[in-house]
């Protein structure tokens, strides 16, 4: 698909009587971060092993980087890198010695391995610690060691699955940024996470998958306006104005002592106007005006059928 990094369709894949993929499909635009959201189970690690060529899907089409992952295997895997859920870092080498490691396995020439090893400890901030064994490192410094690696051979799409499991919420928001440099260079990042608040800072785009199946997908916004509960809260001035505001929008709710509307709607421009517009009709002035919608919370737990499953949303 012309201007895509990733698109499939009909991915399918069972573990014996177990549909774990049933039949989705994606798009995900080069440049851009997509979030796959879902409960445990959902499928979420299937689908990257399935789009980074480490498990063949059952039946449907995907292409990464232009390339089939079924036939032309070497092509995806030159134009990827892949960081798991847990570091996969060697806690008996040093740092630096990790990164190494990765250069030579790339078969990169000993100048260019060392350009690029000690621009990827200086952008991780890891320079101090490049002589120290990773056992030694923090769990944030190890995720950050981690993705360095993962960035050595220059991939054009990264797959993040839940890279900022177990971290701090200072390391959180320092990988966030990283993420963000990242794609502010052209790279593409396919993430799954569980932070409901990570997919809602990062991602251009969110599909969430439940029980195998793509069952939304769209900005956060978007996603967001899905939900009933979206509403507009108007304030006034004084009880006789809210009375009044009141009796023209029957379909609100009155706070007295806030001297507060609740009115149901999606918070849109036109919808909003309208709004106004009946108020003005009427000679009513507004003294403050608020839209609320759902947030991701609210979203998975109404898109999702294991509402039991833990979720973290911080």
């Amino acid at each position: 698909m012309n201007g895509s990094a990733i698109a499939a369709s009909g991915l399918r894949k069972s573990y014996k009587d177990k549909v774990v993929l049933d039949g989705i499909d994606l798009n995900v635009r080069a440049g851009t971060i997509f979030a796959l959201l879902g409960p445990n189970g959902a499928g979420k690690t299937t689908t990257v092993n399935v789009l980074t060529t480490l498990l063949p899907a059952d039946a449907g089409k995907a292409l990464v980087a232009g390339h089939d992952v079924t036939t032309q295997t070497k092509a995806v895997r030159a134009a990827i890198g892949v960081t798991g859920q847990f570091a996969s870092v060697d806690n008996l080498l040093t740092g630096e010695e990790n990164l190494r490691l990765i250069a030579d396995l790339l078969h990169l020439p000993k100048s260019q391995g060392k350009r690029v090893i000690r621009r990827l400890l200086d952008r991780f901030e890891l320079t101090e610690a490049a002589g120290k064994p990773a056992a030694s490192y923090s769990g944030g410094m190890r995720r950050k060691l981690d993705l360095a690696m993962t960035l050595v051979g220059a991939p054009q799409i990264i797959f993040l699955d839940e890279p900022t499991t177990g971290l701090d919420p200072r390391s959180r928001r320092t990988m966030w940024e990283i993420i963000r440099e990242l794609v502010a260079d052209g790279t593409t990042i396919f993430l799954t996470t569980q932070y409901l608040e990570e997919a809602d800072q990062l991602a251009d785009r969110i599909a969430v998958l439940d029980q195998g199946k793509l069952v939304a997908e769209g900005t956060a916004a978007e996603l967001k306006r899905q939900v009933p509960g979206s509403h507009v809260r108007l304030r006034f001035a004084d009880r006789p104005t809210l009375d009044l505001a009141a009796q023209v929008l029957d379909a609100s709710t009155k706070d007295d002592e806030e001297l507060a509307l609740r009115v149901p709607g999606d918070g849109g421009v036109r919808s909003l106007r309208a709004l106004l517009d009946r108020l003005d009709r009427h000679s009513v002035d507004v003294e403050e005006l608020s839209v609320h919608t759902p947030d991701l919370d609210d979203v998975f737990l109404a898109l999702t059928t294991n509402t039991n499953t833990k979720v973290n949303a911080r």
